[in-house]
């Protein structure tokens, strides 16, 4: 196993892969809580907010640990859902973005 299957498993076992839902909408945002740090990913898209997604596009990479690490979390059916309201949705957007 390779140091980015190790994240991988740690993060699905350690359920820091989060479905969030906003109700009654059942808009969804995908985040990766690594090591501090919240990473929005959009599994659809194939995106990231972490710099190591960005980098690794520039080399070629597809996928970086926290998109795979979805993609295991939901093949695996262990993601955290957590429930929302459709008002909460631009504030919860906002604190992502600042974080970027």
């Amino acid at each position: 196993m390779n140091k980015d299957s190790d994240r991988v498993e740690i993060l699905v076992s350690e359920k820091r892969v989060k479905l969030h839902i906003f109700e009654p909408s059942q808009r969804k945002i995908w985040t990766v809580v690594g090591k501090g740090e919240e990473h929005w990913v959009d599994p659809i898209a194939h995106y990231c907010s972490c710099p190591s997604f960005y980098f690794g596009k520039l080399n070629g990479k597809l996928l970086c640990y926290h998109l795979e690490s979805v993609e295991l979390a939901i093949k695996e059916n262990k993601t955290e859902q957590i429930i929302f309201s459709d008002d909460e949705f631009s504030d919860f957007v906002s604190g992502l973005i600042s974080d970027l």
